[in-house]
């Protein structure tokens, strides 16, 4: 029957049976939701089922709406099921992780154990103070050399105050730098990139003929040394089992003194023989001072070589879910301690160790995959610095932010007290030397010399209104000498050395100066009547028996050699009696030793109160160092050293700028600075935690 309204469609199914349903037409005038045919069909119970599928197999079973979509009420119910077992699925896995990560100290310190402590971290200790060596010998290079550099470039007092800034400034930026990248390249990578930096660069310094260039590889070595301190201790710490970690890495703060023992005694040796320069054709000439920065290369070079045969910190490895390699460095270190130790029969007992893999691993890995060699590369560099500065963020969260502060104030404030004190003490010494010198200044009033050779030294002198008519002044050196209002008439000058040498105001007539010195800045508001220069020796001229006095070598050596018994004393006793009693302490009786510095009126006296000074202040040094790398867990713990070295160098340059000012002018304002930051500091160290029984997290 053709009708409009009805439609009866029957269809077979599989089992031989049929079932029918009726569709009213007219644009679905006849039924609800557009699909009347629901409505058709009779009521029926729950779990009857029709003629039509009678028979059939229920995984055969068909939902009449599957034609328009509309999921089966059973597939909703299968859906939700598999979402709670996959939100479930993902809690075990995050409870798992957790778990993990909560269990990986407790794990990592009992593998240490299983190591052992022997020939590994020996050979490690050496490779590592070396590298702490050449940070103590940069800190002094620039120092020592500057009295010779100065007349070699003819650096004026403001560039040579700018060198000095300069260089500190790149090492703080350095330290916050290489401190930050450590904790995602590594800390192997890092430190060999920061040595060959300073190796390059530090080269290049020794052949650097003008201002600009010497400035800009000195800075370009501070910034690469800068960085050695954060990795180093941290390197180190990393392989150290908890009641090993207090007492050797304070012996291994002793390469840092041990560097200034090595730029003294070699600036002593090397740098007043003038002699031992050579000249490299007619354009480059290397003085003494400059083999001196070559041979400062030396522990740096050696530091490169070692680091190139050590392994990665397994800490690390297992913090970037490099869990074979990390494997594989600890059965190296089982295996080098025990067969040292005569029992190689021992097996490295560790099957596996897990630890879970980041979101920003997974990101790196799948964009490092894809595009160009460029792209690639510039998406780890990018990714790896938005994880540092996120490191950087993340180290004031709300349960390190107090202890940070804390550690902060006590590194600003021991810095500042002995870095100040540092440039005080041997620019007060040459104060005095200055002020010695210039009481023993010989006067000469209106005195007239005729017709006289003088054929020996002049030093020390001021001539005031004197005549001088027809004299000669030959092969001769003038040194710290005055000339005020005097008339020269008819005089010859040969050869003539000078040093710290004006004429002012003086009348200078029908005279002639052959191959000397004396050049237009040794003359001020002078009137030149006649007058013949003949092959002048214009710009700077070393004299290394006026420009490097070895007292200077000698304070420097005295005052790094004053901190061994401080260095013993504390890798003895840091275990003993903790990290705070010892920097607390320390600092406390630093401060109470700045007093006796109103007792230097001599230059004997100030070099015997640095001696004090610095064997009191370096057991604070050390254990400063050692509650900085335990304070912080493994994934920021080169980040966080890292900006707490920036801040050491942040308050050196600031004390180094304060201090200088009031050379000459009182002691009483540099004795009270370093006085009240020791305190300061020393009282905020004891609210420091004690971390000497505290596994690295």
């Amino acid at each position: 029957m053709d009708d409009p309204y009805h439609n009866n469609v029957t269809q077979q199914g599989k089992g031989g049976g049929e079932y029918t349903y009726t569709q009213e037409g007219g644009g679905g005038g006849g039924g609800q939701d557009g699909y009347p045919y629901q409505a058709d069909y009779p009521p029926q119970e729950e779990d009857a089922r029709s003629d039509a599928t009678e028979g059939a197999d229920d995984d055969e079973q068909m939902y009449e709406g599957e034609y328009q979509g509309v999921p089966h009420p059973d597939e909703v119910k299968e859906a939700r099921r598999a979402a709670r077992l996959e939100a479930r699925r993902k809690a075990r896995q995050v409870a798992q992780q957790e778990e993990e990560e909560d269990n990986l100290p407790e794990q990592y310190e009992t593998l240490m154990e299983d190591c052992g402590h022997g020939r590994f971290q020996w050979m490690l200790f050496a490779v590592l103070g070396l590298a702490l060596m050449a940070d103590g010998v940069d800190g002094f290079v620039v120092g020592f050399v500057l009295p010779s550099a100065e007349k070699d470039m003819c650096i004026s007092n403001s560039d040579k105050g700018m060198l000095g800034l300069l260089v500190y400034v790149a090492m703080m930026v350095g330290a916050l730098v290489w401190g930050g990248l450590s904790d995602k390249m590594g800390r192997r990578k890092c430190l060999i990139y920061v040595l060959s930096i300073d190796l390059v660069f530090s080269f290049l310094s020794c052949f650097a003929q003008g201002y600009g260039f010497f400035l800009f590889f000195r800075i370009c070595s501070g910034f690469g040394i800068g960085g050695s301190i954060p990795i180093v201790y941290t390197y180190f710490t990393e392989f150290l089992q908890m009641d090993k970690r207090g007492e050797h890495l304070s012996w291994l703060c002793m390469f840092w003194m041990l560097g200034g023992l090595y730029a003294s005694f070699t600036a002593w040796g090397i740098i007043p023989h003038y002699g031992w320069g050579f000249a490299i054709g007619t354009e480059i000439q290397i003085h003494s001072w400059r083999l001196f920065i070559f041979v400062c290369l030396f522990p740096a070079l050696a530091a490169l070589i070692g680091v190139i045969f050590m392994p990665e910190s397994p800490r690390f490895l297992l913090e970037a879910a490099r869990h074979d390699e990390a494997w594989m460095v600890l059965r190296r270190v089982h295996d080098t301690n025990w067969k040292a130790k005569g029992e190689p029969e021992r097996v490295f007992t560790a099957t596996n160790i897990k630890t879970p893999q980041t979101e920003e691993d997974d990101f790196i890995e799948i964009q490092s995959d894809t595009g160009t060699a460029f792209q690639r590369w510039t998406v780890r560099h990018m990714t790896m610095l938005q994880q540092v500065m996120a490191n950087i963020m993340s180290l004031s969260a709300a349960e390190l932010r107090l202890q940070g502060l804390f550690l902060l104030i006590v590194w600003f404030c021991l810095a500042f007290s002995y870095h100040g004190l540092g440039v005080w003490f041997p620019d007060m010494i040459k104060y005095m030397q200055y002020e010695e010198y210039e009481s023993k200044v010989r006067v000469f009033h209106r005195e007239r010399v005729e017709r006289f050779h003088f054929n020996f030294s002049l030093v020390n002198q001021i001539h005031r209104e004197g005549e001088y008519i027809h004299d000669k002044f030959a092969n001769i050196e003038i040194k710290s000498v005055k000339f005020e209002d005097s008339l020269f008439e008819n005089c010859y000058f040969e050869d003539v050395r000078s040093t710290n040498t004006f004429f002012e105001n003086c009348t200078i007539k029908n005279t002639v100066f052959y191959n000397t010195d004396l050049w237009e800045e040794k003359f001020k508001d002078c009137k030149m009547e006649n007058t013949t220069f003949l092959h002048p020796k214009k710009g700077c001229h070393l004299n290394f028996l006026e420009e490097n006095d070895i007292v200077i070598y000698m304070v420097s050596f005295l005052g790094s050699l004053a901190a061994l018994p401080g260095n013993i004393l504390s890798a003895l006793f840091m275990d003993k009696i903790g990290r705070i009693r010892i920097i607390g302490g320390s600092m406390l009786a630093s401060a109470a030793c700045t007093f006796l510095l109103l007792l230097s009126f001599s230059q004997g006296a100030v070099i015997c109160w640095q001696c004090l000074f610095y064997g009191t202040s370096v057991a604070a040094w050390n254990g400063l160092q050692v509650i900085s790398v335990e304070l912080y867990p493994s994934a920021k713990r080169g980040t966080a050293f890292g900006i707490l070295n920036g801040i050491c160098k942040f308050a050196a340059i600031l004390a180094s700028f304060i201090f200088a000012k009031f050379i000459g002018i009182t002691k009483i304002v540099p004795i009270f600075l370093a006085f009240a930051s020791l305190v300061c500091g020393g009282l905020v160290a004891l609210k420091l935690p004690e971390t000497r029984e505290k596994i690295l997290q």
